[in-house]
């Protein structure tokens, strides 16, 4: 039972904000691209394939983040007692964790056309090397925006089987969007990781953060917009912005303190 409490906690289940953030891109990359005509039975199989991919490599991105920064984590109050930081598992049985669950996620990725498995093993080396970034950015964020939103491109061509604008529009718009939410997020460890010497979007703007937020958030809207006129959507999904719209600039900006 300490061991299972032990992974839960290494793997971040107990927190599903994490997979749900891989897993939204995933939904709206097959929402968009998905012919509701058609049975929904394969909607809702390719649904659960990618819920169950996503929490797979959250976990394994996780263990691996966690396998090189343990020496970091060390330093920051907030990470100091996560389970490699602090002793409490090996990074002999990390890997092996690691291993399970990206074996796992290749047995759910294999029910996916072509396109769809060599695009997803194509973005694995800067998945796994994405936790080495801060050590020589200051733009982990816009990493982080990259691997995180990968699932909309997958999502598509999990149904077209090709890639075209609309998914690249909103791929792109996803990014920023990312790059906004985890600027905001890194502002919590400032102080420690400046004392440890790593590199983020938030100490970059640590000053005067508002305009890379604003920058980073009207992109992510205007891709919306920029969707709904590529599919020749009507009205009622422009009048449905107004949501995004003010959760980007009023409850993720304006009310930034």
């Amino acid at each position: 039972m300490k061991n299972l409490k032990l992974f839960i906690v290494l793997t971040r289940l107990s927190k599903p904000i994490g997979y749900m953030l891989l897993f939204w891109p995933c939904l709206w990359g097959l929402t968009i691209a998905y012919d509701f005509n058609n049975d929904l039975n394969i909607f809702i199989f390719y649904l659960f394939l990618f819920f169950a991919g996503s929490i797979l490599m959250r976990s394994a991105g996780c263990i691996i983040n966690d396998i090189a920064d343990r020496n970091f984590d060390k330093k920051v109050a907030r990470t100091k007692n996560r389970p490699i930081a602090s002793g409490k598992i090996s990074i002999f049985l990390a890997t092996v964790y690691v291993l399970i669950l990206c074996s796992l996620a290749f047995l759910v990725l294999i029910n996916f056309n072509k396109l769809t498995i060599i695009l997803a093993i194509a973005s694995m080396p800067l998945a796994f090397t994405y936790p080495l970034m801060k050590r020589f950015t200051y733009w982990p964020q816009l990493f982080l925006g990259i691997i995180f939103n990968y699932g909309l491109i997958l999502g598509w061509t999990s149904i077209n089987e090709s890639i075209s604008l609309i998914p690249l529009v909103f791929y792109f718009g996803a990014i920023f969007w990312t790059l906004g939410y985890d600027t905001i997020y890194g502002y919590q460890d400032i102080k420690d990781d400046e004392v440890i010497g790593v590199k983020s979007t938030s100490i970059k703007f640590k000053n005067n953060p508002k305009k890379i937020l604003f920058l980073c958030y009207s992109i992510t809207f205007l891709s919306l917009i920029y969707i709904g006129l590529l599919m020749n959507f009507n009205y009622i999904y422009f009048l449905f912005l107004i949501f995004p719209f003010v959760h980007l600039f009023f409850f993720q900006l304006i009310k930034l303190n």
